[in-house]
């Protein structure tokens, strides 16, 4: 592994991610985004990604285009991300939600033709401490399986709710793949392999190759009811325009709704009372000898805090390596 201070990451992406093209700011925002992954102890989401950015954009021939409304109302918006890195194409969506949430109490955002969106609750996160709830869903690429198969029928397909508290918001943020696609390639980066249970390879079989398993299927989380749940995601994302099975890394659905808690209740006290609600739950009685209970979201919120006091991330030396060298670096 190889030691880098928070700076040094951020620094590094930024290049890496402007060097592929994109603009200074939308460079940080994708390297905001990557970071942030990293500081809640996400690596497959993190600085390796950048790697994968760089690989679709190099195995695209056409360049993306402006990212532009398609359709409007006051209280919804479908966005054509031009086949933009869905990091951007996110934000986009998510702004636009939450300023016509802002204005009219409530919201529901679509993007298409967009890849790679990353964390929903980093999305969330930023709605939820502007006083919104909320809920993400994503579709895209047919590579896992659906319950009792072994060919891809469905996108990893996440889906977060978020909800204002303090001191932090309460979100719950799940895929409902057995093993998320990133995690997928960035063991077959470092040469590991996977856990029993979680992929097929082309002919149906199981595997633990994350090689195999890219060319054949990921397996569904959670039974019939993760597959339940997949489908319903598929669906979701759909209803922005994307394609049901696009082909390669390309074209995933990316659906918000934002509702102001205002617009039912009153906004201080429905943040007061998620806030109290969230305690009791973490004060209930754990199993023995179990661990304390927590609320979604702790979790990524204790890490992130204990990495920013370290102020340094630990990534795999072949990772950084090659954004070193395509960031332009010697060395």
């Amino acid at each position: 592994m190889t030691t880098l201070s928070l700076s040094e990451a951020r620094t590094l992406v930024t290049a890496v991610m402007t060097r592929a093209g994109h603009s200074p700011a939308d460079a940080g925002i994708i390297a905001d985004h990557l970071l942030d992954c990293e500081l809640r102890g996400l690596t497959f989401g993190g600085l390796a990604r950048a790697l994968s950015i760089v690989e679709r954009i190099r195995a695209t021939p056409a360049p993306p285009r402006p990212m532009r409304v398609v359709a409007e109302t006051p209280v919804s918006a479908t966005v054509d991300a031009g086949d933009q890195v869905g990091y951007l194409a996110g934000m986009r969506a998510v702004e636009l939600a939450m300023d016509k949430a802002r204005a009219h109490g409530i919201a529901v955002v679509g993007a298409r033709n967009t890849w790679y969106t990353g964390m929903f609750s980093y999305y969330l996160e930023k709605a939820a401490d502007a006083g919104f709830a909320g809920m993400i869903a994503g579709s895209g690429p047919a590579v896992v399986a659906p319950h009792g198969g072994t060919e891809g029928r469905f996108g990893t397909n996440p889906i977060a709710f978020g909800f204002p508290a303090e001191p932090s918001p309460v979100i719950w943020d799940i895929g409902t793949s057995a093993v998320m696609h990133g995690e997928v390639v960035l063991k077959a980066r470092l040469g590991e392999k996977l856990d029993p249970g979680q992929a097929y390879d082309s002919g149906g079989l199981p595997t633990l190759d994350p090689q195999a398993a890219l060319a054949g299927a990921l397996g569904v989380w959670g039974g019939h009811k993760g597959s339940g749940l997949a489908l319903v995601v598929q669906l979701l994302g759909m209803m922005t325009g994307a394609d049901a099975a696009p082909p390669g890394i390309s074209d995933c659905g990316f659906f918000v709704l934002l509702v102001d808690p205002g617009s039912l209740t009153d906004a201080a006290g429905y943040r007061r009372r998620v806030t109290e609600y969230a305690a009791s739950i973490r004060a209930t009685r754990p199993v023995t000898g179990g661990d304390p209970v927590r609320v979604p979201f702790d979790r990524s919120v204790a890490r992130r805090a204990e990495t920013l006091r370290r102020g340094a991330i630990d990534v795999p030396g072949t990772v950084v390596a090659t954004l070193r060298r395509e960031a332009g670096h010697a060395g």
